[in-house]
């Protein structure tokens, strides 16, 4: 998988976002390199996971499309040939 790249703002909102969670909800307020060493950990370590489960979810909702699909195709062709 290559490497999560955001952009500059979403990196700085995404940063200010850890940073909210570490001073509201574990009462532990945290500078801007430790957030954003927290984030570089999460999007490489972790967000493979999510991304990995992502493309499974979406493969999965293909292959029910192609399917559905495939169930209204056969479905007019027993009409035609009524």
């Amino acid at each position: 998988m290559k490497p999560i790249d955001f952009s500059k703002e979403d990196k700085a909102a995404l940063i200010a976002r850890i940073q909210h969670f570490f001073d509201k909800e574990l009462d532990q307020p945290v500078g801007l390199l430790k957030s954003e060493l927290v984030l570089d950990f999460f999007a490489k370590e972790i967000g493979a996971a999510y991304y990995k489960q992502g493309l499974q979810d979406a493969h999965a909702a293909f292959l029910k499309r192609a399917d559905d699909l495939a169930d209204d195709i056969y479905g007019l062709e027993q009409a035609a040939r009524d």
